[in-house]
């Protein structure tokens, strides 16, 4: 089977798996996923007749508002990837378009990405709208939805951001990470790489969700030899912009669990204002390493994780 059969969209990149893209987990990080992403949206900019749209001297660029991202098949170091593109609908200014990572050897896919993007000025960030050209690619690249693509655990529904340091601090929200942005973490605009975001996340989250998952492992009818942690499914909503040499503050909160995950929002702000950058929620799980699956989350640890779930968080 190839990666085409079945799936819609055309081919916007092509690579692999490096030892170096992979974490403590043994797979391709979560950051990683999105750099793919957006190396793939070079692509599909240039299926849609902007082939320079993220090159320092483009008269337009794409802005990704929001990420909804599904995590389907394990990659490791090796493994050889290939991305499908299309669109899913445009607007005036904005598109939401279909990124499908794929492991070519059998088919399967890898993860799956509803990127919704602004048709922007590259330096100004000012939304304005598609050219003809855009309007009359994106009729042929126009793409459905696959199942395994759609939104399962996380609502899409339009949101009135919540998330502010002030609040962060009435609600407790852990601190996982806080730092500024080097002129390495940004594009050729100044402004932040996307992968940032969901990278700076896990680079702070073992200290704030491993109790959480001792709790799991604690009250599981099977214990694993060696326990870590995966993400099945995140939306990110990316609210402004951080430059080089802009701070940010990432507090994290525990929202729910059910029988197999825990939900977590992550915001990610600005120390110096105390306004959002960016919010997202992220459907967790606990992984046994050995047999490379879910620890399921029994009763008697739902109960126990209740403790620590934070009414009225949100995005």
């Amino acid at each position: 089977m190839t990666a085409a059969e079945g799936l819609p969209g055309v081919e916007i990149w092509r690579g692999g798996v490096n030892t170096w893209d992979c974490d403590e987990m043994g797979h391709m990080n979560v950051r990683h996923y999105v750099v793919r992403a957006q190396e793939g949206l070079i692509g599909l900019a240039a299926e849609l007749g902007l082939p320079n749209a993220f090159s320092p001297h483009a008269n337009a660029t794409l802005l990704v508002k929001e990420h909804h991202i599904r995590f389907l098949r394990e990659a490791h170091a090796g493994a050889p990837l290939t991305m499908l593109g299309g669109v899913i609908e445009m607007g005036e200014t904005e598109a939401r378009l279909l990124q499908l990572l794929i492991h070519p050897a059998s088919g399967e896919l890898a993860a799956t990405f509803q990127t919704t993007v602004i048709h922007a000025t590259p330096r100004e960030g000012q939304p304005f709208p598609w050219p003809r050209i855009a309007r009359e690619r994106a009729e042929a690249l126009k793409v459905e939805v696959p199942e395994k693509a759609r939104a399962r655990s996380l609502d899409l529904s339009p949101f009135t951001p919540t998330a502010s340091l002030a609040r962060a601090d009435a609600l407790k929200l852990s601190r996982i990470g806080l730092g500024g942005l080097l002129p390495t973490d940004c594009d050729v605009y100044g402004r932040m790489r996307a992968e940032q975001f969901i990278g700076r996340v896990s680079d702070g989250i073992g200290a704030f969700i491993h109790p959480f998952r001792d709790l799991v492992v604690d009250h599981a009818e099977q214990k694993p030899q060696r326990m870590g942690g995966a993400v099945l499914e995140y939306r990110i909503a990316y609210l402004a912009w951080p430059r080089i040499g802009d701070r940010i503050d990432i507090r994290s909160g525990l929202v729910g669990t059910d029988a197999r995950t825990m939900r977590v929002v992550h915001w990610m702000l600005d120390p110096t204002t105390g306004e959002p950058w960016g919010t997202s929620e992220a459907v967790a799980i606990t992984f046994d390493l050995d047999a490379r699956k879910v620890v399921p989350v029994s009763d008697a640890a739902r109960a126990a994780l209740a403790a620590f779930e934070v009414a009225g968080l949100a995005l």
